[in-house]
């Protein structure tokens, strides 16, 4: 990575977002199907140049992705929210094709609006499968809050409703999807042949190394045929998925009760919170998650005061020292749109390193950040 990065920062890879935006443009084209980017995964917009040059479209799913999808995108955003409030669906419709309801109140409540106002009007709805096996993550379960389960739509759906949509995946293949329709078919197949489209949501993780496109193709092209409908996939890790990483770098050496902690100037509550939700241990440039691959073994600590900012131990071919960059792979999607200030803490910088090997510093963070989220 380009020594001219400041630390901590994310820096983004020009050439590895290029060849996931050729994938999966690749897959649109022959499956004969729309891929949007969803934000939720991946919103860093002054990246979008690049992105608007291989797919068109995406979703938003609340007031300020839906702005963003409108000024940086610059097309109306395919809109799910899980509920809507009155004082922000004028704008919501005013900036989106399509606008998809999570339950039948909200669609009883919103949606001849929204039709009458020329915006495609879907449904989202819960096929009660899914291979995601951290709850957290999980919006299929009997209880979820997410989507409207089969034995609650009792008689045929409005006619101004025109699309279907579920979300059940997390970076799962196409097997996985395979398995997901199969159980959609058989609790909302008789709602099909009087719909458009079909959004089949995120989780669609086609850029991994070992994830079979043929497949996913294959899958998307029968469904297609056999019910013809115009069939969306909206994914946020596919378009990121390994494309750049956070470069940190070690400020303190600690160690009590025999265990050695690196203290970084990042943050896994504030930059990378996957890693506490999931829990999730990303790879190193320069070290082993692995704690018996190198000969030297570290905690790794963030610089908040909250005490479970810190992942268990890594490996390392060489002793730590004060001033080491401490680099984490894979850190762009699913990282930068959940970071936070807390605590203070220094916001990452974001940089671009562009396919010429050149960095770009695109935005530092300062103290009015912090200042102005609060009051």
């Amino acid at each position: 990575m380009n020594n001219t990065a400041p630390s901590p920062c994310f820096v983004l890879d020009e050439q590895k977002l290029e060849n996931n935006l050729s994938l999966i443009k690749r897959v649109a084209d022959q499956a004969q199907v729309e891929i949007i980017l969803a934000f939720k995964g991946f919103a860093m917009w002054s990246a979008f140049p690049i992105v608007r040059k291989y797919i068109t479209g995406a979703t938003a799913s609340s007031v300020h992705e839906m702005m963003l999808c409108n000024e940086h995108m610059k097309t109306k955003s395919h809109t799910y929210a899980v509920a809507y409030k009155d004082d922000d669906i004028d704008q919501i419709l005013e900036g989106s094709s399509h606008i998809t309801f999570n339950s039948l109140s909200q669609l009883e409540r919103f949606g001849e609006k929204a039709n009458d106002l020329g915006v495609s009007v879907g449904l989202r709805v819960n096929p009660e499968y899914s291979d995601v096996e951290t709850d957290l993550y999980n919006p299929s379960s009997p209880t979820s809050r997410l989507g409207v389960k089969s034995e609650n739509i009792i008689n045929d759906l409005p006619d101004y409703v025109e699309g279907l949509h579920f979300h059940v995946l997390c970076e799962s293949n196409s097997y996985a999807l395979e398995k997901t329709l199969a159980s959609f078919e058989d609790k909302f197949g008789h709602l099909l042949p009087n719909i458009k489209w079909l959004n089949m949501g995120g989780g669609h993780l086609m850029t991994r190394k070992d994830y079979d496109t043929g497949h996913l193709i294959q899958v998307l092209k029968a469904f297609k045929a056999k019910h013809k409908l115009h069939l969306i996939l909206e994914p946020g890790s596919a378009f990121a998925w390994e494309t750049g990483t956070l470069k940190t770098t070690v400020i303190d050496l600690v160690e009590n009760g025999g265990v050695k902690t690196a203290i970084i100037d990042g943050s896994f509550t504030c930059h990378m919170p996957d890693c506490l939700e999931m829990p999730y241990r990303p790879k190193l440039a320069n070290g082993y998650p692995e704690v018996d691959k190198g000969q030297y073994k570290y905690r790794l600590g963030g610089v908040s005061c909250l005490a479970g900012d810190f992942l268990e131990a890594y490996s390392f071919d060489k002793p730590l020292n004060v001033g080491d960059e401490i680099e984490f792979l894979d850190m762009i999607h699913y990282t930068m749109v959940k970071t936070s200030t807390f605590n203070g803490v220094q916001h990452p910088a974001i940089g671009l390193k562009k396919k010429n090997g050149d960095f770009e510093l695109i935005r530092t963070f300062d103290y009015s950040d912090y200042k102005k989220r609060l009051s």
